[in-house]
């Protein structure tokens, strides 16, 4: 059994239908979704990456065009799994069932740019609850607050680690939660959370900031000038809003994970592990800081690539990963 948080569609446009119809639910735009139903992996993002946009406008990078693909098989595969869904302050979860999934084409409520069409995918579900097994309500509010880092995402949807699954799978089934509860981390953050009641800027935020502040001084600091080795030149072609708008629109489109490894991203001041800190890298280490080029990773993760070739680099990462046994 898997445990997948997620939003249904563009600004969640679709839950009120998942909510009324009992579905999990996710979309094709037209004209790539004959790729879907091919299998065809490299044609569906090679046509995403030169004729599709995210929702802030961007074109999508190989990564992002490469999760839009697999949206559409882990909805349409699902059986079995908890969903959870928060709508305002109230936490929803379901149970997918082992039963073919409905695919349609509809008008997009919020069609992007060259997609007015989409195949909309309807995995049939139980019903959806805002109570836990024991009839208690799940009120956002009321969760611990290292929980509510990994029970929200702000993308599409996210596979949650085994820990935090079984975390979930407590949660919805009433029983102790204790055992987190009582661990370091959680303590540490609980309290974090009751300090920072009153700042002005949440980690996300400070996390770009800090980011565009961090790449722009790099750039100006690498003017290709002579030392005992050339230091490439590195410009950032976007202006300081701009820098942190894009930024922010890669993490949306990366769905909160690392564009390389897949694991979730995290913040500067909610985080455990400081080598998960959001890191932006250039897809070309040769290129500049500009649209098209740069992707959010892991702290880790750029500091291995380092001026690696990028497919290359995911490649090794990829051997790594499958050595891994289950």
């Amino acid at each position: 059994m898997n445990v997948f948080i997620a939003n249904f569609g563009r600004e969640n446009y679709e839950w009120p239908r998942c909510l009324e119809l009992s579905t999990v639910a996710t979309m094709n735009a037209e004209a790539v979704h004959d790729f879907w139903e091919r299998n065809d992996r490299d044609g569906y993002i090679n046509y995403c990456m030169r004729h599709l946009k995210t929702a802030s406008g961007i074109s999508p990078t190989r990564p992002v065009a490469s999760r839009w693909f697999n949206l559409m098989t882990i909805i349409s595969e699902t059986a079995g799994d908890v969903w959870i869904h928060r709508e305002k302050e109230q936490l929803w979860w379901t149970v997918s069932k082992p039963l073919s999934p409905t695919i349609t084409l509809e008008n997009d409520p919020l069609p992007l740019q060259g997609a007015p069409r989409v195949y909309v995918c309807r995995k049939p579900c139980a019903a959806w609850s805002s109570t836990n097994r024991l009839g208690n309500r799940l009120e956002w509010n009321t969760l611990h607050p290292k929980a509510k880092d990994f029970l929200f995402t702000e993308g599409t949807l996210q596979k949650l680690s085994p820990d935090h699954a079984e975390y979930a799978l407590a949660l919805v089934d009433g029983t102790d939660r204790s055992r987190w509860h009582e661990q370091l981390a959680w303590k540490r953050k609980a309290s974090t959370a009751k300090a920072d009641a009153g700042t002005v800027f949440n980690a996300r935020q400070k996390t770009i900031a800090e980011m565009a502040l961090t790449a722009t001084g790099t750039a100006a600091r690498s003017n290709g000038q002579q030392e005992l080795r050339t230091i490439k030149n590195k410009e950032v072609r976007f202006s300081v809003l701009e820098f942190e708008r894009y930024i922010s629109a890669l993490i949306d489109a990366q769905d909160g994970l690392c564009a390389v490894t897949g694991l979730k991203l995290q913040f500067k001041g909610e985080h455990d592990d400081p080598e998960l800190l959001c890191s932006l890298d250039r897809i070309e280490s040769d290129g500049h800081y500009e649209a098209g080029n740069l992707q959010v990773v892991c702290r880790f993760v750029n500091r291995w690539k380092n001026n690696a070739i990028d497919a290359e680099f995911r490649r090794l990462i990829r051997l790594v990963q499958a050595s891994i046994p289950a």
